[in-house]
């Protein structure tokens, strides 16, 4: 079973009621080691090798935070500028992480409909999201597309944990080595078949 560790950033996830949903769904599935960026460092120092150490010992790597401006938080940001180090994540010895999978999951409070070209943000989750797909491109890395749950202002419970139920699953699949190749074709992961099954 693969290890997968979920790289949480959410600098006020006591008030995000979507993410706590999803965190709830996932905190105890075993192989899935839940690293709460904001708790474990809250004054941004952050411990290069500790977190280098907790790479080495995944093979699933997800960035989960919710959609802030268009990109992550900045304790998520600080945390790839300082731990994805040349010649460790990239460069001409920096293997570290090659094989490896990425991904993103994401909450946005915007719908996915004024998320497009004619939306009133311009642009898709997947061009906002192309600085996380080229770092890790260029770590080596097998980037997948996001696991996205949009519109959270608006979603009932119900939607919710329907929502928290397909991410467990996503995880399972991952842990499964399950084939999602580019994700099929979906712009999200959330789209892809087996997610929908109950």
């Amino acid at each position: 079973m693969k290890k997968i560790l979920v790289l949480f950033s959410h600098p006020k996830f006591e008030k995000s009621r979507a993410n706590a949903v999803l965190i709830d769904q996932i905190i105890d599935k075993e192989g899935v080691t839940l690293h709460d960026l904001y708790e474990r460092y809250p004054d941004f120092n952050i411990d290069v090798n500790k977190e280098k150490e907790l790479l080495d010992n995944h093979d699933v790597i997800i960035w989960h935070h919710p959609l802030y401006w268009y990109s992550c938080p900045p304790l998520m940001k600080q945390w790839i500028d300082m731990v994805l180090e040349f010649n460790w994540a990239y460069g001409p010895k920096g293997e570290a992480l090659k094989g490896k999978t990425c991904l993103n999951v994401i909450t946005t409070g915007g719908s996915r409909d004024v998320y497009c070209s004619e939306g009133t943000n311009s642009f898709t989750i997947t061009q906002f999201l192309r600085p996380f797909e080229q770092t890790a491109n260029l770590c080596g890395m097998a980037y997948l597309p996001p696991f996205a749950v949009m519109g959270t202002h608006n979603l009932n419970d119900e939607q919710l944990t329907e929502h928290a139920n397909q991410y467990s699953k996503l995880i399972d699949l991952l842990q499964q080595d399950f084939n999602l190749g580019n994700g099929n074709g979906c712009a999200f992961l959330n789209d892809i078949e087996q997610l929908k099954r109950s």
